[in-house]
């Protein structure tokens, strides 16, 4: 079984920056590909970040070059580093995982989900 855990989450203010955290309980963590996936109200989870298990990475049009994923199998973490926060990154943030994952960018290619932190942006 394979347990995810968020922290980071938060209140900012726009052009703010957060980091938000992913820590797995699960043996060879090295072996999953991971991601980052957000929803909003009345809107459907959408895909963020992602990092393979060999380290590629990929993340969404919207967040490029303001946001960085990366992960340190020594913790069994995952990170995601939001700069220059907008408004509509106004979120509840999801980690997920998926051994021998790709790091796809569809949430349906993720088995293991966690529970989610909430990023709030004011303007």
């Amino acid at each position: 079984q394979v347990q995810l855990v968020e922290s980071g989450g938060g209140l900012v203010q726009a052009g703010d920056s957060l980091r938000l955290s992913c820590a797995a309980s699960v043996r060879a963590f090295s072996s999953y590909g991971m991601g980052w996936f957000r929803q909003s109200p009345g809107k459907e989870r959408e895909f963020v970040a992602a990092i393979s298990y060999g380290g590629g990475t990929d993340d969404a049009d919207s967040v490029q070059g303001r946001f960085t994923i990366h992960r340190d199998n020594a913790k069994n973490t995952v990170f995601l580093l939001m700069n220059n926060l907008k408004p509509e990154d106004t979120a509840v943030y999801y980690c997920a995982a998926e051994l021998w994952g790709y790091g796809s960018t569809g949430p349906q290619d993720y088995r293991y989900w966690g529970q989610g932190t909430q990023v709030t942006v004011s303007s």
